[in-house]
């Protein structure tokens, strides 16, 4: 995941400001995650994808 993402995602539930913490990184974010504060959740980054699906979808 390249870090220009950041500017234009947001939290699937609640559309608020997504954190990021980054694990492992190299040309891009390989691990970390992402965390809303507004509820929450946190959506994990795994071999560069971040999964941005709903808890309720996992």
């Amino acid at each position: 995941m390249k870090r220009d993402l950041m500017e234009i995602l947001c939290c699937p539930v609640c559309k608020g400001d997504l954190e990021l913490k980054v694990d492992v990184e190299k040309d891009e974010i390989l691990e970390g995650s992402l965390f809303c504060k507004a509820c929450n959740h946190r959506y994990e980054i795994k071999d560069g994808i971040p999964d941005l699906l709903p808890p309720d979808f996992k």
